[in-house]
């Protein structure tokens, strides 16, 4: 795909990303929430750093589970932070076992999400990375919501980030293919 978002690079992890994953709107409440903590884990690091750690990620975290993770404990922590295969670092590990508390205190996360959008993705037309805000009121109104929840790691420039990624804002640029392929996606399940 010649005309693909510029930042997906070339490397294969990364465009597969781009081209499979990235901007299609996410539903589902608990992998909203996933996407939540590996977009905060992924605060002053690269993206595909995340990528190539996520399955160990996943593993670490049982599987993103909230109802488990929100139990973990001072013991839980060390553990993780000996866990080479992910980012060790003891505020982003604490901000997750809190954001599952919060999670769970949340009766539909995904609704809650998507209330931002007015239920459906918003659809930009925006023709160069340049255009591309790092954060919008939007996410920044977003982004105080959840740390009113109790939520951390999450201000607004990961909450845009996250919200492009979950496909709650189609940034694709306007030349990407995978732009129209989400805007034609743009309609929840029923």
């Amino acid at each position: 795909m010649s005309d693909r978002c510029g930042w997906a690079g070339s490397e294969p992890i990364y465009t597969d990303y781009h081209d499979t994953e990235w901007g299609v709107p996410e539903w589902d409440g608990r992998a909203l929430w996933e996407k939540l903590i590996l977009d905060g884990f992924q605060a002053g690091l690269s993206w595909i750093t995340i990528l190539k750690k996520r399955d160990n990620f996943r593993a670490a975290f049982v599987g993103f589970d909230p109802v488990e993770i929100a139990t973990w404990g001072e013991e839980d922590i060390t553990r993780l932070l000996q866990n080479e295969g992910i980012i060790r670092h003891r505020g982003k590990i604490q901000a997750t076992i809190g954001n599952a508390q919060a999670f769970l205190k949340i009766d539909d996360f995904s609704g809650l999400c998507w209330s931002y959008v007015d239920g459906k993705p918003l659809q930009t037309n925006r023709e160069t990375l340049s255009d591309v805000p790092g954060y919008t009121d939007m996410s920044t109104q977003f982004s105080k919501d959840l740390k009113k929840m109790g939520f951390k790691f999450c201000g607004p420039t990961i909450v845009y980030a996250w919200m492009q990624a979950c496909g709650l804002i189609n940034d694709h640029l306007t030349n990407c293919p995978q732009h129209q392929t989400c805007r034609a996606l743009a309609s929840p399940p029923r």
